[in-house]
């Protein structure tokens, strides 16, 4: 087993902030290999396994660490300390979560929709968020929320790999809206950019400093799981950070 292949932000500030990949893990078949999925068809005792292996590589304590019921939707809560690798670990519904509070890391998961980091920069008393991006709750407020948890001044914020422009086809009950929301170049040959619109949202909520790694994981199958490329039955990666 080789090293973990995670995809660090160079956030500024005392922050550790990765967003991870399919690669390093103990998984196996379409799991393979750092699946954090739990709700999979993976074997739960292997998925812990990635979880702790993830928490070593970034230098996080998983014992006082948070996730979340992720629900597509735009609610942020304050990360608590209820552990990530016990299977059966109730967390709250909610699709970001935050934190000032040095050492407390969060985790939250990907197959396609964006991890989204947020972070105070040059602030008094540095406070991280991160936050699960599909095109539901990009159009619910998730971005909004999380500025808001964070405060809306002096904020950067990174974009990780999501399905991209390239592979997202979509309907016209998803391209109409986001099209209102976010301008009409946002949809092209009924293809949608989640990016583009939520660096967008994220410039609309003040942040000049919006990083992303435009990296598509529907095309980038030897890296990245993709509920949509491989339909349904793959695992999760997503993005892991604290206060240093």
């Amino acid at each position: 087993m080789t090293g973990l292949d995670l995809i660090d932000w160079d956030a500024p500030g005392p922050y550790r902030v990765a967003f991870s990949t399919r690669g390093g893990g103990v998984s196996e078949g379409p799991f393979a290999s750092l699946n954090l999925g739990i709700l999979t068809e993976d074997d739960p005792a292997r998925v812990v396994q990635n979880r702790s292996l993830l928490c070593d590589a970034v230098g996080a304590d998983p014992d006082g660490a948070t996730m979340a019921w992720q629900r597509h939707g735009a609610n942020v809560t304050r990360a608590d300390a209820r552990g990530i690798v016990m299977p059966g670990t109730v967390y709250d519904h909610c699709d970001g979560l935050w934190s000032d509070e040095p050492g407390r890391a969060m985790l939250l998961l990907t197959a396609d929709c964006m991890p989204i980091a947020l972070a105070r920069e040059g602030a008094e008393r540095p406070a991280l968020a991160i936050l699960h991006a599909g095109w539901r709750g990009l159009l619910a407020g998730i971005v909004g929320a999380g500025v808001r948890a964070l405060g809306s001044r002096g904020l950067v914020a990174a974009i990780g790999p999501s399905i991209g422009p390239c592979c997202y086809e979509v309907g016209d009950e998803v391209a109409t809206p986001f099209r209102e929301a976010f301008g009409d170049d946002v949809v092209r040959d009924d293809r949608l950019d989640l990016w583009t619109a939520a660096e967008r949202a994220l410039r609309a909520a003040g942040i000049e400093r919006v990083d992303r790694s435009d990296l598509c994981t529907s095309c980038n199958g030897d890296r990245f799981f993709s509920h949509r490329r491989d339909h349904g039955r793959t695992g999760r990666q997503g993005v892991i950070a604290y206060v240093a």
